[in-house]
């Protein structure tokens, strides 16, 4: 069990201690999609959900969900980000909004959490205000793209 960095010597969960770590630059960047239907996607597109504006809500529902990390997975260290950004477009296709989160801090451990964790509460918020007329939706395709670490001048 030692070469598993969330576990102690007695086999229980722990926190890993980046105390010693050098602070540098990261970022991360994650994608993922909720798949809807067309006519979905139009009533979006147009603001006819009941719930309002889909996009902005997805938008500022992943970026306060970047900043919530911490608090939200257990052994994830709480972190002061310095930025994050969620993007979201319709592909040609229009079968689904596609999500992107990039997410950046200067500190001693990584952001990609943050940034996943964007994209995951973007697509469960245009699920919640879509879910009244789209009973097909899945959320999908959740993965980190990039993340990066540069040190600091």
């Amino acid at each position: 069990m030692s070469d598993l960095t969330h576990i102690n010597a007695k086999g229980e969960a722990s926190m890993v201690d980046v105390t010693h770590k050098p602070v540098v630059l990261r970022e991360a960047i994650a994608e993922g999609s909720i798949y809807v239907q067309a006519e979905t996607l139009n009533k979006i597109e147009s603001n006819a959900i009941a719930k309002g504006n889909v996009l902005a809500s997805a938008r500022l529902a992943g970026i306060m969900a970047a900043k919530k990390t911490g608090e939200l997975i257990p052994l994830c260290h709480p972190l002061p980000i310095t930025h994050c950004e969620v993007a979201m477009s319709i592909p040609d296709s229009r079968d689904r909004v596609h999500i992107t989160a990039s997410a950046k801090i200067a500190a001693a451990t990584g952001i990609e959490m943050e940034a996943l964790t964007a994209v995951s509460l973007a697509a469960l918020t245009i699920y919640d205000m879509c879910k009244a007329v789209d009973k097909t939706m899945k959320i999908g395709d959740i993965r980190l793209v990039k993340k990066t670490k540069t040190a600091l001048a």
